[in-house]
């Protein structure tokens, strides 16, 4: 199938006449007459009126962008923001001694929640090494169980974060 190139006049069954104004790898990004910008897939049932020439990138730069943040996800300590709850947001951490004659400290919630952030994401770093190693399936499985019991022994921390999606998730009861 030979890719249309942008400039390439259609005519489609539902949104009518309309100009291809970009190619990814998976859509044409046609802006219609009637019904404005739609993207439809590449073998999507259309006519063609008028195809314009020209080698087409398939590849847009949100694609790479996308392909990037995952390579980047995968294989390096880069984090991504992790928000706190908003009820902590600017509070401190208390810990007095149980001595009364000992000063307390205190430390921006801020702070010590980066530091539990850093903790989840290096975990999430080692999964991935230890998935990628030459161990035996057997010893890769046997670290992942070690590592999912550290994630439950983190969970007393999930309060700190705003978003479920970012907290510690132990190994579950069967």
């Amino acid at each position: 199938m030979k890719l249309l190139g942008i400039g390439s006049r259609i005519n489609h069954s539902e949104y009518g006449k309309g100009v291809v104004t970009n190619v990814t790898s998976q859509h044409y990004w046609v802006t219609f007459i009637e019904n404005g910008l739609e993207t439809i897939d590449l073998d999507a049932d259309f006519e063609v009126i008028e195809a314009a020439d020209g080698d087409v990138d398939t590849v847009s730069f949100f694609d790479i962008e996308t392909s990037l943040v995952d390579i980047l996800k995968k294989w390096s300590d880069a984090s991504e923001i992790v928000p706190i709850a908003d009820k902590y947001k600017g509070g401190k951490l208390i810990l007095e001694p149980g001595d009364a004659s000992l000063k307390s400290y205190e430390l921006p919630i801020d702070t010590f929640f980066h530091k539990i952030t850093m903790v989840r994401d290096r975990l999430r770093v080692m999964e991935q090494r230890i998935n990628a190693s030459d161990l035996d399936e057997q010893g890769k499985i046997d670290l992942q169980q070690y590592i999912t019991r550290i994630y439950g022994s983190l969970t007393s921390f999930n309060i700190l974060f705003k978003s479920k999606n970012h907290q510690f998730v132990g190994q579950k009861s069967k």
